[in-house]
């Protein structure tokens, strides 16, 4: 491997390189849906139990077992309704010998009562056969008063939510390093927390370069193509978990994108362009971000303020930058421009940034082996080749969609995973196994 500007890195040092210079973002309190995707960095445990007290879990009457152990169809038992018991209450009536409480879904069992029987297994308190429904609105708001019929018996416990039956006082509700999403966060509303302490979610700023572009819905001119990367980086942030802000298209000008960045610097933990990092007279990225660092008081030693340009072992997206800058040191990651060659490089390089800084258990794509049911008949000796492929769970198979082309859109939207080709693999025969690299 040759050293220095004409260095070949391969994806692991470049990636592994990234890593090393990243440690997840400091911790803040948050209110819990400002939480939703973030990490927590606390074990919260729970303060009181959860339920905090025996509730009904059906719509009916709180009764006592003996009063209707032996009550039929034929032979209902007939009890006193002494009262009713909607959600919230407080002032509990007790449920004596003969009686019995109306009582609504989730509310409080009163004293003395041992198990529910549902509205459909009584007669309503109408006298009449069995009810078949029950609301909020049936309940006599006078309480007491009136006799009901249960026509079939029921055990103690029976339709009864005892406290803590959900989660104990004191028992672990959510440990450190939880992502939180709806479940977790209604977990916490459901403890009583307000607030949690998490690692924020990385805020990533994407911009597209280049002065052929054209914003999505506008015509397009001789020589224009519509701006795809900027769209499809910033979702690809998002869904890794990120705040991601899309600039517009920067036209092919070093100080424009120059001042475009450092406006950008303020609200940016990972600042990720697309475009203009290879050898081409008008690769305006390279030749801004090369010398940063003495327009953002860099000190010229590589760790602040300069950009790295790389040559990469692997295909699409040899062309690769990676650098910090401004005072914060902010990462920045400039891609190749092509849209497969932009969109693989984010996948291997950038994602697992954000899940760093995220401080997520998981940075990697989940990667697996899986059987080529197609052969692939050309591969670049030297470079680790990733191609778009369906993968078969089932089957532990995997297709490939379309060719090797880095402009080849489509079927990057059709594919699930990337085909990993190794270096030393100049071509895969049908029935091949490959490492697939899992995509959403």
């Amino acid at each position: 491997m040759s050293h220095g500007a004409d260095r070949v890195w391969s994806v692991s040092e470049h990636l592994e390189s990234i890593l090393a210079q990243l440690k997840p973002l400091d911790p803040i309190e948050l209110q819990l849906l400002d939480a939703q995707g973030c990490v927590l960095v606390e074990d919260v445990t729970v303060p009181v139990a959860l339920p905090p007290f025996a509730n009904s879990s059906m719509d009916g009457y709180a009764v006592r077992v003996a009063d209707v152990q032996a009550a039929t169809a034929e032979h209902p038992a007939v009890l006193d309704v002494i009262g009713d018991v909607a959600a919230g209450t407080g002032d509990l009536p007790t449920v004596g010998p003969g009686q019995a409480a109306r009582i609504m879904t989730g509310a409080a069992m009163p004293p003395g009562a041992e198990a529910v029987v549902p509205v459909e297994w009584t007669d309503g308190g109408t006298g009449g056969g069995p009810a078949t429904a029950m609301s909020a609105h049936s309940v006599d708001p006078t309480g007491a008063g009136g006799e009901v019929r249960v026509h079939r018996p029921a055990h103690s416990g029976q339709f009864v939510r005892d406290r803590g039956s959900d989660v104990a006082a004191g028992e672990l509700a959510l440990p450190a390093g939880t992502v939180l999403g709806a479940p977790q966060i209604g977990l916490l509303a459901a403890i009583g927390r307000g607030t949690v302490t998490v690692r924020p979610r990385p805020r990533v700023v994407v911009l597209s370069t280049g002065s052929e572009l054209v914003q999505p819905g506008e015509p397009l001119g001789p020589g224009r193509i519509h701006d795809s990367n900027s769209f499809a980086l910033t979702a690809a942030a998002r869904a890794a978990g990120a705040i991601a802000y899309r600039v517009g298209a920067v036209t092919d000008e070093v100080e424009t994108l120059r001042a475009t960045i450092e406006d950008q610097l303020i609200r940016a933990d990972i600042i990720v362009t697309s475009g203009g990092v290879s050898v081409g007279a008008y690769d305006v990225v390279k030749e801004a971000l090369s010398s940063i660092g003495d327009s953002f008081g860099g000190e010229g030693d590589g760790t602040l303020g300069h950009v790295e340009f790389r040559k990469l072992a692997m295909q699409p997206g040899k062309p690769q930058g990676f650098g910090r800058i401004g005072p914060d040191r902010t990462p920045l990651l400039a891609l190749p421009g092509n849209p497969v060659s932009a969109y693989v490089s984010f996948e291997l390089f950038v994602r697992p940034a954000i899940r760093t800084l995220m401080g997520a258990p998981s940075v990697h794509r989940e990667v697996v082996r899986a059987v080529c049911v197609a052969e692939i008949d050309r591969s670049p000796e030297g470079r680790r080749q990733f191609l778009r492929g369906r993968y078969d769970r089932r089957t532990a198979t995997v297709t490939p969609v379309g060719g090797a082309g880095s402009h080849l859109v489509k079927a990057m939207a059709h594919a699930d995973c990337l085909i990993v080709v190794p270096e030393a693999a100049t071509s895969v025969s049908a029935g091949g196994e490959v490492d697939v690299v899992l995509l959403d």
